[in-house]
Formats: structure tokens, sequence, C-alpha cells
């Protein structure tokens, strides 16, 4: 049986990633077969059935037992069980990104829209490129803490010229609440 990481996940999806395999799979599924009767229905060389049997042995899909002077292959259901349940959990899918940098993108976009002192050059078109630049802002208020509308200008100031527009992005986001009467405004955490 293989590992549980990319590398598992990876040899698990290229034994697969063949139409001749998945076809194998296809009929061992149904019955025991030769080598020689899989190549007369797939219409292929005995050899390639061999390839692709060796390949789907090696990560415990299929094997083969001696029957006369044939080896009879067999889908090993359960394994294919097994590692379709393992390998395909959240968790594993989720851990073949574990190497990559996930604030890559938002390190770009930041560099492509603010100025060297952190103000903002120009805003984005794009909502996604829009959403990461409010996100950079919102850092500077501070979770429990009800500003005034006074404080937030000023805080929204070291950022921009049009206030009211990024006041109003924030609060459109659901990044920054308010009162009704617009004289308070908050953080707005994940937990609201």
């Amino acid at each position: 049986m293989i590992e549980h990481d990319s590398d598992a996940l990876l040899t698990f999806f290229k034994a697969l990633a063949d139409a001749n395999r998945l076809k194998i799979i296809g009929l061992l599924a149904q019955q025991d077969l030769s080598v020689e009767q899989i190549a007369g229905m797939l219409g292929v060389h005995a050899s390639t059935v061999s390839h692709h049997l060796n390949k789907l042995a090696k990560i415990g899909l299929v094997s083969a037992r001696a029957e006369s002077y044939y080896s009879i292959y067999h889908l090993e259901t359960k394994t294919l069980e097994n590692l379709s349940k393992s390998l395909l959990q959240r968790e594993a899918l989720s851990a073949a990104a574990d190497d990559v940098d996930l604030d890559a993108y938002d390190r770009k976009v930041l560099n492509a829209y603010l100025n060297p002192d952190g103000s903002i050059r120009a805003f984005p078109g794009q909502q996604k490129k829009l959403e990461v630049i409010l996100r950079h802002v919102i850092q500077s208020f501070k979770p429990g803490v009800r500003y005034t509308e006074k404080q937030v200008n000023e805080i929204l100031s070291r950022f921009t010229k049009d206030i009211s527009g990024l006041r109003r992005d924030l609060v459109d986001h659901k990044l920054l609440g308010r009162q009704t009467d617009g004289r308070e405004y908050w953080l707005i955490t994940t937990a609201e």
C-alpha cells in the first residue's frame, strides 16, 4: 500500500490516468482474466497489457494467481476502496498544496496597486483584487474596538483621498460594521 502524501496521490492518479488501464480495471471488476484475454478484448498487444497491469499491481490494485500456463489477474476491490477513501479525503487532498505560497497572489496585487508608503495607488476594477486591497486596509482596525466616523476617516486617510468610497467598500464587503446612523464602526470578525 502507498503512503498518504502528495506522492501517493500522484502515483494513484498516474496509475489511473490512462484509458486502457481504466478499461482493464473495468474488465477485472466483472471477472478475473488473463493477459491474453484482456489483450484480445482491448485489441492491443499482450506486452502492452502486461505493462499496464504492472503499473496497477505496483499500487496494489491488481494481483495475479497462476493457473496452468497463465497468470490470471484479479481486481483488488478492497485496495481500490481503501486507496480512494484514504487518498481522496479532504485532508489528504489539501495536504497536496502544503508547500504552496498562499499569500503570493495577495502580494502580487498589493505590489501592483499600492505605493511604497502603503497608500493605494489605484483601485482595481476586478472584484478579487479589490478584496485583497480591502483585506490589507482592514488590518489597521482592532477587534473589539468601536470607532467614531472621524477615527475611521483618519485611519483610511493613510490609504487614499477617497475616504468615503473606501469606507463604503469596507462596509459593503462586510469587513467593517457600522451603526445605521454612522456614528460607530467596528471590525467584523468571522464569528459575526
